[in-house]
């Protein structure tokens, strides 16, 4: 869930990075190490963030104790249900 949301908030490194991989190809091991460092840099700052841990450690039980009353995994929960059967 943590890796997840910090996507999100990285998206920006996440895009930049994955523009370098598409074109770099094979060599994206040598050219795209700036994109990937500041990628790596967002993340750990979300990851070591306590607020951060704190709201997803707050959603993760949420969403555990829904399961534990519906039975229903949380994904299942959000896809959309069939309009017509």
């Amino acid at each position: 869930m943590m890796r997840e949301k910090a996507r999100e908030r990285c998206s920006e490194q996440v895009q930049a990075f994955t523009h370098c991989c598409k074109e770099s190809g094979f060599l994206m091991v040598f050219k795209c190490r700036e994109e990937n460092a500041a990628l790596k840099d967002c993340l750990i700052k979300h990851y070591q963030d306590p607020v951060f841990f704190e709201e997803c450690k707050k959603e993760y039980i949420q969403e555990k104790l829904e399961f534990e009353r519906t039975g229903i995994p949380s994904k299942q929960r959000k896809q959309k249900l069939p309009t017509s059967m």
